[in-house]
Protein backbone atom coordinates (compact mmCIF):
# COMPACT_ATOMS: atom_id res chain seq x y z
CA UNK A 1 0.00 0.00 0.00
CA UNK A 2 0.99 3.49 -0.82
CA UNK A 3 0.60 6.80 0.99
CA UNK A 4 0.12 10.15 -1.36
CA UNK A 5 -1.01 13.64 -1.58
CA UNK A 6 -4.31 14.65 -3.33
CA UNK A 7 -4.16 17.85 -4.32
CA UNK A 8 -7.85 18.51 -4.09
CA UNK A 9 -8.33 17.55 -0.71
CA UNK A 10 -5.17 18.48 0.68
CA UNK A 11 -4.52 15.36 2.61
CA UNK A 12 -3.10 12.40 2.95
CA UNK A 13 -4.92 9.52 1.18
CA UNK A 14 -4.35 5.48 1.03
CA UNK A 15 -4.16 4.17 -2.40
CA UNK A 16 -3.97 1.14 -3.97
CA UNK A 17 -0.44 -1.01 -4.80
CA UNK A 18 -1.94 -1.16 -8.17
CA UNK A 19 -0.91 1.84 -8.58
CA UNK A 20 1.94 2.53 -10.25
CA UNK A 21 4.91 5.11 -9.71
CA UNK A 22 4.37 6.81 -12.46
CA UNK A 23 0.84 7.50 -11.63
CA UNK A 24 1.83 8.83 -8.35
CA UNK A 25 4.39 11.28 -9.84
CA UNK A 26 1.66 12.75 -11.84
CA UNK A 27 -0.03 13.38 -8.62
CA UNK A 28 2.35 14.90 -6.63
CA UNK A 29 4.29 16.13 -9.59
CA UNK A 30 7.24 14.86 -12.02
CA UNK A 31 8.89 17.83 -11.25
CA UNK A 32 10.79 17.41 -8.13
CA UNK A 33 12.09 21.07 -8.20
CA UNK A 34 8.51 22.48 -8.68
CA UNK A 35 6.76 23.81 -5.59
CA UNK A 36 3.40 22.55 -5.40
CA UNK A 37 1.24 24.84 -3.67
CA UNK A 38 -1.89 23.72 -2.08
CA UNK A 39 -3.47 26.61 -1.32
CA UNK A 40 -2.92 30.17 -2.25
CA UNK A 41 -0.24 32.25 -0.80
CA UNK A 42 -1.74 35.06 1.22
CA UNK A 43 -1.35 38.66 0.83
CA UNK A 44 1.23 39.42 3.58
CA UNK A 45 -1.37 42.43 4.31
CA UNK A 46 -3.32 39.73 5.32
CA UNK A 47 -1.15 38.69 8.15
CA UNK A 48 -2.58 41.04 10.52
CA UNK A 49 -1.58 39.74 13.93
CA UNK A 50 2.22 40.94 12.83
CA UNK A 51 1.04 44.61 12.49
CA UNK A 52 1.62 45.93 15.88
CA UNK A 53 0.91 49.66 16.79
CA UNK A 54 4.33 51.18 16.10
CA UNK A 55 5.55 54.65 16.66
CA UNK A 56 4.81 57.43 19.89
CA UNK A 57 1.08 55.80 19.50
CA UNK A 58 0.34 57.49 23.13
CA UNK A 59 0.68 61.49 21.52
CA UNK A 60 -2.80 61.11 20.70
CA UNK A 61 -3.94 61.83 24.23
CA UNK A 62 -3.93 65.48 24.83
CA UNK A 63 -1.85 64.77 28.19
CA UNK A 64 0.68 62.93 26.49
CA UNK A 65 0.75 64.91 23.57
CA UNK A 66 5.07 65.92 24.74
CA UNK A 67 5.51 63.09 26.41
CA UNK A 68 8.95 61.81 24.43
CA UNK A 69 9.82 58.02 24.03
CA UNK A 70 12.12 57.72 26.63
CA UNK A 71 9.91 59.12 29.90
CA UNK A 72 7.41 56.87 28.26
CA UNK A 73 9.05 53.73 28.42
CA UNK A 74 10.36 54.93 32.16
CA UNK A 75 8.37 52.38 34.33
CA UNK A 76 8.74 54.89 37.47
CA UNK A 77 6.85 57.85 35.19
CA UNK A 78 4.15 55.28 34.19
CA UNK A 79 3.39 54.19 38.15
CA UNK A 80 3.52 57.91 38.98
CA UNK A 81 1.31 59.13 36.66
CA UNK A 82 -1.45 56.01 36.84
CA UNK A 83 -4.90 57.30 37.71
CA UNK A 84 -5.89 56.01 40.78
CA UNK A 85 -9.03 58.66 41.72
CA UNK A 86 -11.89 58.36 39.13
CA UNK A 87 -12.25 62.16 39.02
CA UNK A 88 -8.14 62.21 37.35
CA UNK A 89 -9.11 59.64 35.19
CA UNK A 90 -11.89 61.58 33.63
CA UNK A 91 -10.05 64.81 33.28
CA UNK A 92 -7.56 62.57 31.36
CA UNK A 93 -9.73 61.98 28.80
CA UNK A 94 -12.38 64.53 29.12
CA UNK A 95 -11.38 66.40 25.92
CA UNK A 96 -12.02 63.46 23.91
CA UNK A 97 -15.39 62.24 24.69
CA UNK A 98 -19.00 63.84 25.33
CA UNK A 99 -20.18 65.21 28.33
CA UNK A 100 -23.02 61.97 28.40
CA UNK A 101 -20.03 59.26 28.17
CA UNK A 102 -18.21 61.16 31.53
CA UNK A 103 -21.48 61.37 33.31
CA UNK A 104 -21.79 57.65 32.37
CA UNK A 105 -18.30 56.96 33.60
CA UNK A 106 -18.68 59.11 36.51
CA UNK A 107 -21.79 57.02 37.64
CA UNK A 108 -20.71 54.07 37.26
CA UNK A 109 -17.85 54.54 39.83
CA UNK A 110 -20.27 54.99 42.42
CA UNK A 111 -21.44 51.27 42.49
CA UNK A 112 -18.27 49.94 41.53
CA UNK A 113 -16.49 47.25 43.57
CA UNK A 114 -13.02 47.38 42.29
CA UNK A 115 -10.76 50.90 43.01
CA UNK A 116 -9.46 52.63 39.72
CA UNK A 117 -6.03 52.26 38.80
CA UNK A 118 -5.33 53.06 34.62
CA UNK A 119 -1.99 53.48 33.45
CA UNK A 120 -0.36 55.69 31.05
CA UNK A 121 -0.02 53.51 28.69
CA UNK A 122 -3.41 51.21 28.91
CA UNK A 123 -4.90 54.78 28.50
CA UNK A 124 -3.37 55.55 25.47
CA UNK A 125 -4.38 52.11 23.91
CA UNK A 126 -8.09 53.14 23.96
CA UNK A 127 -10.10 54.23 21.09
CA UNK A 128 -11.47 57.75 22.00
CA UNK A 129 -13.24 57.85 19.21
CA UNK A 130 -15.53 54.87 19.80
CA UNK A 131 -15.55 54.88 23.28
CA UNK A 132 -18.53 52.55 24.00
CA UNK A 133 -17.47 49.62 21.90
CA UNK A 134 -13.67 49.67 22.99
CA UNK A 135 -12.70 46.18 24.74
CA UNK A 136 -10.60 48.31 26.73
CA UNK A 137 -12.88 50.89 28.48
CA UNK A 138 -15.29 47.40 28.99
CA UNK A 139 -12.56 45.99 31.01
CA UNK A 140 -10.97 48.81 32.95
CA UNK A 141 -13.51 51.30 33.23
CA UNK A 142 -17.16 50.84 34.31
CA UNK A 143 -20.44 52.59 32.60
CA UNK A 144 -23.72 52.96 34.70
CA UNK A 145 -25.53 52.07 31.46
CA UNK A 146 -24.25 49.06 31.10
CA UNK A 147 -25.09 48.15 34.74
CA UNK A 148 -27.14 44.98 35.36
CA UNK A 149 -28.37 42.89 38.30
CA UNK A 150 -26.11 40.50 39.92
CA UNK A 151 -27.08 36.94 39.07
CA UNK A 152 -29.00 35.90 41.98
CA UNK A 153 -26.83 33.07 42.46
CA UNK A 154 -23.78 35.63 42.39
CA UNK A 155 -21.21 35.42 45.88
CA UNK A 156 -18.23 38.00 46.46
CA UNK A 157 -15.54 34.83 46.97
CA UNK A 158 -17.35 32.79 44.50
CA UNK A 159 -14.47 30.48 44.01
CA UNK A 160 -14.22 29.72 47.49
CA UNK A 161 -10.87 30.66 47.59
CA UNK A 162 -10.85 31.38 51.22
CA UNK A 163 -12.30 28.31 52.11
CA UNK A 164 -9.43 25.84 50.99
CA UNK A 165 -6.84 28.41 52.90
CA UNK A 166 -5.11 26.95 55.13
CA UNK A 167 -3.33 29.98 56.25
CA UNK A 168 -4.09 33.42 54.95
CA UNK A 169 -3.31 34.28 51.49
CA UNK A 170 -2.22 30.68 50.64
CA UNK A 171 -4.98 28.39 48.53
CA UNK A 172 -4.50 24.92 48.54
CA UNK A 173 -7.52 22.85 46.09
CA UNK A 174 -5.67 20.67 44.12
CA UNK A 175 -3.07 18.11 45.21
CA UNK A 176 0.27 19.03 43.87
CA UNK A 177 -0.72 22.90 43.47
CA UNK A 178 -1.08 26.13 45.61
CA UNK A 179 -1.83 29.91 45.06
CA UNK A 180 0.06 32.04 46.79
CA UNK A 181 -1.16 35.63 47.34
CA UNK A 182 1.59 37.52 49.00
CA UNK A 183 0.08 41.27 48.39
CA UNK A 184 -3.31 42.34 47.14
CA UNK A 185 -2.24 45.06 44.59
CA UNK A 186 -1.84 45.39 40.93
CA UNK A 187 -0.51 47.69 38.89
CA UNK A 188 -3.97 48.20 37.26
CA UNK A 189 -7.04 47.37 38.66
CA UNK A 190 -9.42 45.31 36.26
CA UNK A 191 -13.51 45.55 36.51
CA UNK A 192 -13.58 41.98 36.06
CA UNK A 193 -11.39 40.88 39.03
CA UNK A 194 -12.21 37.16 40.41
CA UNK A 195 -10.88 38.68 44.13
CA UNK A 196 -12.54 41.58 44.03
CA UNK A 197 -12.61 41.01 48.00
CA UNK A 198 -9.45 41.45 48.18
CA UNK A 199 -7.64 43.35 45.93
CA UNK A 200 -7.11 47.16 46.16
CA UNK A 201 -8.44 49.51 48.72
CA UNK A 202 -12.00 49.16 50.14
CA UNK A 203 -15.28 50.62 47.38
CA UNK A 204 -18.10 52.01 48.66
CA UNK A 205 -19.70 48.73 48.04
CA UNK A 206 -17.03 46.26 49.22
CA UNK A 207 -14.78 46.35 52.38
CA UNK A 208 -11.85 43.76 51.35
CA UNK A 209 -10.06 41.30 53.02
CA UNK A 210 -6.48 42.61 53.32
CA UNK A 211 -3.19 40.40 52.02
CA UNK A 212 -0.42 43.11 52.79
CA UNK A 213 2.51 42.46 52.01
CA UNK A 214 4.04 40.97 55.57
CA UNK A 215 7.06 38.60 55.43
CA UNK A 216 5.43 37.42 59.06
CA UNK A 217 2.19 36.02 56.99
CA UNK A 218 4.73 34.78 54.08
CA UNK A 219 6.28 33.02 56.67
CA UNK A 220 3.74 30.93 57.64
CA UNK A 221 2.43 30.04 54.10
CA UNK A 222 6.64 28.58 53.35
CA UNK A 223 5.93 26.53 56.51
CA UNK A 224 2.77 25.37 55.59
CA UNK A 225 4.22 24.21 52.31
CA UNK A 226 7.35 23.11 53.48
CA UNK A 227 5.19 20.62 55.41
CA UNK A 228 3.55 19.21 52.52
CA UNK A 229 5.83 17.20 50.33
CA UNK A 230 2.80 16.51 47.79
CA UNK A 231 3.18 20.10 47.00
CA UNK A 232 5.02 20.32 43.55
CA UNK A 233 3.86 23.49 41.92
CA UNK A 234 3.14 26.81 43.03
CA UNK A 235 1.43 30.31 41.89
CA UNK A 236 2.59 33.25 43.09
CA UNK A 237 -0.09 35.53 42.36
CA UNK A 238 -2.30 38.35 44.59
CA UNK A 239 -2.59 41.12 43.26
CA UNK A 240 0.29 41.13 41.38
CA UNK A 241 3.98 40.85 41.78
CA UNK A 242 5.01 43.57 39.08
CA UNK A 243 3.71 45.40 42.62
CA UNK A 244 6.49 43.46 44.45
CA UNK A 245 10.05 45.18 44.98
CA UNK A 246 12.52 43.15 43.37
CA UNK A 247 14.32 41.84 46.59
CA UNK A 248 11.13 40.56 47.50
CA UNK A 249 10.50 38.79 44.39
CA UNK A 250 14.06 37.74 44.91
CA UNK A 251 13.18 36.85 48.14
CA UNK A 252 9.96 34.49 47.83
CA UNK A 253 11.50 32.92 44.63
CA UNK A 254 14.84 31.85 46.77
CA UNK A 255 12.36 30.19 49.31
CA UNK A 256 10.34 28.44 47.22
CA UNK A 257 13.02 27.32 45.25
CA UNK A 258 15.04 25.79 48.18
CA UNK A 259 12.16 23.50 49.03
CA UNK A 260 13.46 20.36 47.58
CA UNK A 261 9.65 19.14 46.67
CA UNK A 262 8.51 22.23 44.63
CA UNK A 263 9.36 21.47 40.95
CA UNK A 264 7.34 24.77 39.20
CA UNK A 265 6.90 28.33 40.16
CA UNK A 266 4.55 30.21 38.30
CA UNK A 267 5.11 34.18 38.59
CA UNK A 268 1.66 35.98 37.59
CA UNK A 269 1.65 39.24 36.65
CA UNK A 270 -0.96 41.14 33.99
CA UNK A 271 1.68 43.47 34.38
CA UNK A 272 3.56 42.69 30.65
CA UNK A 273 -0.05 43.66 29.12
CA UNK A 274 -0.36 46.69 31.02
CA UNK A 275 2.88 48.01 31.92
CA UNK A 276 5.44 46.36 29.94
CA UNK A 277 7.92 49.32 30.75
CA UNK A 278 8.87 47.55 34.11
CA UNK A 279 10.68 44.76 32.15
CA UNK A 280 12.55 47.23 29.88
CA UNK A 281 13.54 49.95 32.32
CA UNK A 282 12.91 48.50 36.10
CA UNK A 283 16.21 46.44 35.89
CA UNK A 284 16.06 44.97 39.46
CA UNK A 285 12.98 43.54 39.17
CA UNK A 286 14.08 41.56 36.04
CA UNK A 287 17.16 40.86 37.23
CA UNK A 288 15.37 39.23 40.39
CA UNK A 289 13.06 37.73 37.99
CA UNK A 290 16.23 36.34 35.52
CA UNK A 291 18.37 34.86 38.52
CA UNK A 292 14.96 33.05 39.50
CA UNK A 293 14.72 31.12 36.10
CA UNK A 294 18.73 30.65 35.99
CA UNK A 295 18.74 29.00 39.42
CA UNK A 296 15.61 27.26 38.95
CA UNK A 297 17.15 25.99 35.62
CA UNK A 298 20.21 25.08 37.63
CA UNK A 299 18.28 23.14 39.94
CA UNK A 300 15.99 21.48 37.23
CA UNK A 301 13.05 23.37 37.91
CA UNK A 302 10.71 25.86 36.09
CA UNK A 303 10.33 29.27 36.98
CA UNK A 304 7.90 30.90 34.53
CA UNK A 305 5.32 33.79 34.25
CA UNK A 306 1.98 33.88 33.70
CA UNK A 307 0.10 36.99 32.25
CA UNK A 308 -3.27 37.89 31.05
CA UNK A 309 -3.81 39.43 27.48
CA UNK A 310 -7.65 39.52 26.64
CA UNK A 311 -7.73 41.61 23.68
CA UNK A 312 -4.94 42.25 20.68
CA UNK A 313 -5.36 45.68 20.72
CA UNK A 314 -3.23 45.46 24.04
CA UNK A 315 -0.52 44.25 22.28
CA UNK A 316 2.48 47.24 20.81
CA UNK A 317 5.66 47.43 19.96
CA UNK A 318 6.39 48.02 23.39
CA UNK A 319 4.69 44.51 24.14
CA UNK A 320 7.32 42.96 21.63
CA UNK A 321 10.28 44.77 22.92
CA UNK A 322 9.70 43.67 26.60
CA UNK A 323 8.76 39.91 25.10
CA UNK A 324 12.20 39.96 23.35
CA UNK A 325 14.02 40.07 26.66
CA UNK A 326 12.52 37.27 28.58
CA UNK A 327 12.57 35.65 24.98
CA UNK A 328 16.63 35.96 24.89
CA UNK A 329 16.96 35.18 28.73
CA UNK A 330 14.70 31.78 28.51
CA UNK A 331 12.04 32.94 30.49
CA UNK A 332 8.60 31.12 29.49
CA UNK A 333 5.57 32.77 29.49
CA UNK A 334 2.14 31.54 28.94
CA UNK A 335 -1.07 33.75 28.85
CA UNK A 336 -4.68 33.25 30.49
CA UNK A 337 -7.58 35.63 29.15
CA UNK A 338 -10.80 35.40 30.72
CA UNK A 339 -14.21 35.82 28.03
CA UNK A 340 -16.12 38.73 28.08
CA UNK A 341 -18.68 40.29 26.10
CA UNK A 342 -17.25 43.03 23.60
CA UNK A 343 -14.06 42.65 24.41
CA UNK A 344 -12.92 38.82 22.96
CA UNK A 345 -16.27 37.29 22.65
CA UNK A 346 -16.21 36.39 18.75
CA UNK A 347 -14.16 33.82 16.79
CA UNK A 348 -12.51 36.37 14.95
CA UNK A 349 -10.97 38.54 17.72
CA UNK A 350 -10.15 35.05 20.07
CA UNK A 351 -8.12 33.83 16.80
CA UNK A 352 -6.07 36.73 16.16
CA UNK A 353 -5.34 37.25 19.96
CA UNK A 354 -4.27 33.48 19.87
CA UNK A 355 -1.74 34.53 16.93
CA UNK A 356 -0.58 37.43 17.89
CA UNK A 357 0.43 36.22 21.20
CA UNK A 358 2.33 33.33 19.58
CA UNK A 359 4.11 36.45 17.38
CA UNK A 360 5.63 37.70 20.28
CA UNK A 361 6.33 34.47 22.08
CA UNK A 362 3.57 33.89 24.56
CA UNK A 363 2.37 31.19 24.53
CA UNK A 364 -1.88 30.80 24.88
CA UNK A 365 -2.86 28.86 28.18
CA UNK A 366 -6.12 29.09 29.22
CA UNK A 367 -9.24 31.10 28.36
CA UNK A 368 -11.57 31.16 31.50
CA UNK A 369 -15.23 31.49 30.87
CA UNK A 370 -16.26 34.82 33.01
CA UNK A 371 -16.40 33.98 36.78
CA UNK A 372 -19.35 35.23 38.84
CA UNK A 373 -17.91 38.58 39.58
CA UNK A 374 -20.02 41.60 41.12
CA UNK A 375 -21.54 44.37 39.30
CA UNK A 376 -19.95 43.00 36.07
CA UNK A 377 -22.50 40.85 34.88
CA UNK A 378 -22.28 42.68 31.46
CA UNK A 379 -19.24 41.59 31.23
CA UNK A 380 -19.94 37.45 30.98
CA UNK A 381 -20.99 35.27 28.09
CA UNK A 382 -22.75 31.74 28.06
CA UNK A 383 -21.32 28.91 28.22
CA UNK A 384 -22.24 27.90 24.97
CA UNK A 385 -20.24 31.24 23.84
CA UNK A 386 -16.64 29.60 24.88
CA UNK A 387 -17.87 26.47 23.35
CA UNK A 388 -18.58 27.79 20.23
CA UNK A 389 -15.86 29.84 19.50
CA UNK A 390 -13.13 27.09 21.08
CA UNK A 391 -14.64 25.04 17.59
CA UNK A 392 -13.22 27.32 15.78
CA UNK A 393 -10.05 28.70 17.14
CA UNK A 394 -8.57 24.84 17.52
CA UNK A 395 -7.12 24.18 14.13
CA UNK A 396 -6.10 28.07 13.47
CA UNK A 397 -2.36 27.45 14.91
CA UNK A 398 -0.23 24.89 16.41
CA UNK A 399 -2.01 22.56 19.39
CA UNK A 400 0.86 24.40 21.96
CA UNK A 401 -0.56 27.71 20.95
CA UNK A 402 -4.28 26.87 21.46
CA UNK A 403 -5.96 27.64 24.64
CA UNK A 404 -7.71 25.32 26.63
CA UNK A 405 -11.07 26.82 27.03
CA UNK A 406 -12.57 26.19 31.38
CA UNK A 407 -14.86 27.05 33.72
CA UNK A 408 -13.37 27.40 36.87
CA UNK A 409 -16.03 25.58 38.93
CA UNK A 410 -17.52 27.94 41.89
CA UNK A 411 -17.72 27.17 44.98
CA UNK A 412 -13.96 25.08 44.42
CA UNK A 413 -14.68 22.75 41.75
CA UNK A 414 -11.56 23.88 40.71
CA UNK A 415 -10.91 24.53 36.43
CA UNK A 416 -12.98 22.37 34.65
CA UNK A 417 -12.73 21.50 30.65
CA UNK A 418 -15.39 24.15 29.36
CA UNK A 419 -16.93 20.99 26.95
CA UNK A 420 -16.75 18.60 30.68
CA UNK A 421 -20.17 19.37 32.15
CA UNK A 422 -22.24 16.61 32.98
CA UNK A 423 -25.63 19.02 32.28
CA UNK A 424 -25.51 22.13 30.36
CA UNK A 425 -30.13 23.58 30.13
CA UNK A 426 -29.29 26.14 27.78
CA UNK A 427 -32.85 27.52 28.80
CA UNK A 428 -32.18 27.72 32.21
CA UNK A 429 -28.38 29.00 31.39
CA UNK A 430 -27.41 26.22 34.56
CA UNK A 431 -24.63 23.97 34.00
CA UNK A 432 -23.26 21.10 36.41
CA UNK A 433 -20.00 19.91 36.32
CA UNK A 434 -18.00 17.62 38.63
CA UNK A 435 -14.38 17.66 39.88
CA UNK A 436 -13.55 13.65 41.19
CA UNK A 437 -9.86 14.68 41.56
CA UNK A 438 -10.53 17.91 43.75
CA UNK A 439 -14.02 17.06 45.36
CA UNK A 440 -14.76 13.23 44.46
CA UNK A 441 -18.66 13.13 44.68
CA UNK A 442 -19.86 16.91 44.85
CA UNK A 443 -21.56 18.38 41.42
CA UNK A 444 -20.58 22.30 40.37
CA UNK A 445 -22.94 25.01 39.20
CA UNK A 446 -22.60 27.84 36.42
CA UNK A 447 -24.95 30.41 35.55
CA UNK A 448 -25.35 31.81 32.34
CA UNK A 449 -26.06 36.03 32.49
CA UNK A 450 -30.27 35.76 32.80
CA UNK A 451 -30.42 38.73 30.06
CA UNK A 452 -28.54 35.98 27.52
CA UNK A 453 -31.23 33.34 28.05
CA UNK A 454 -34.33 32.45 25.91
CA UNK A 455 -37.38 34.29 27.30
CA UNK A 456 -39.00 31.00 29.04
CA UNK A 457 -35.33 31.06 30.88
CA UNK A 458 -35.60 35.05 32.22
CA UNK A 459 -39.45 34.16 32.69
CA UNK A 460 -38.35 31.28 35.66
CA UNK A 461 -35.12 33.57 36.98
CA UNK A 462 -37.42 36.51 37.40
CA UNK A 463 -39.84 34.22 39.65
CA UNK A 464 -37.85 33.36 42.83
CA UNK A 465 -40.07 30.61 43.80
CA UNK A 466 -38.60 29.10 40.18
CA UNK A 467 -34.90 29.38 41.50
CA UNK A 468 -34.27 26.02 44.06
CA UNK A 469 -36.73 24.34 41.62
CA UNK A 470 -34.30 25.07 38.63
CA UNK A 471 -31.26 23.89 40.01
CA UNK A 472 -32.50 20.77 41.52
CA UNK A 473 -33.57 19.83 37.91
CA UNK A 474 -30.18 19.81 36.69
CA UNK A 475 -28.85 18.37 39.48
CA UNK A 476 -31.21 15.29 38.82
CA UNK A 477 -30.32 15.43 35.61
CA UNK A 478 -26.39 15.54 36.08
CA UNK A 479 -26.97 12.57 38.99
CA UNK A 480 -28.59 10.92 36.34
CA UNK A 481 -26.01 10.99 33.66
CA UNK A 482 -23.14 10.68 36.22
CA UNK A 483 -24.42 7.50 38.09
CA UNK A 484 -27.01 6.55 35.50
CA UNK A 485 -31.45 6.19 36.48
CA UNK A 486 -31.85 5.16 39.62
CA UNK A 487 -33.97 1.72 39.76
Amino acid sequence: MLFAADPLIGSWILWSTVMTANDILKIVGEDKTQINHLRPIPDPETLVHRKLPEGPFWQKIPAYANVDEETFLDHKWQAKNSLTKPKKLIEAFSGLVSQHFIEDVRAGFEAAPMAVRVSPYLLSLINWDEPYGDPLIRQFIPLQSRRLPNHPQLGLDSLAEQADAPVPGLTHRYPDKALFLPLDTCPVYCRFCTRSYAVGLDTPTVDKVNFGQKPERWELAFQYINSRPELEDIVVSGGDAFNLRADRVQHIGDRLLDIDHIRRIRIATKGIAVMPQKILTDHEWRDALLSLVKKGRERHKEVCLHTHFNNPDEITWITRKALNVLTENGVTVRNQSVLQRGVNDDVETMVLLGRRLGYINVQPYYVYVHDLVPKVEDLRTTLQTALDIEKHVRGTTAGFNTPTFVVDAPGGGGKRNAHSFEHYDRVTGISVFTAPSVRPGQFFLYFDPIHLLPEEGQVRWANPMQHQRMIDEALDRARAKFHGPSS
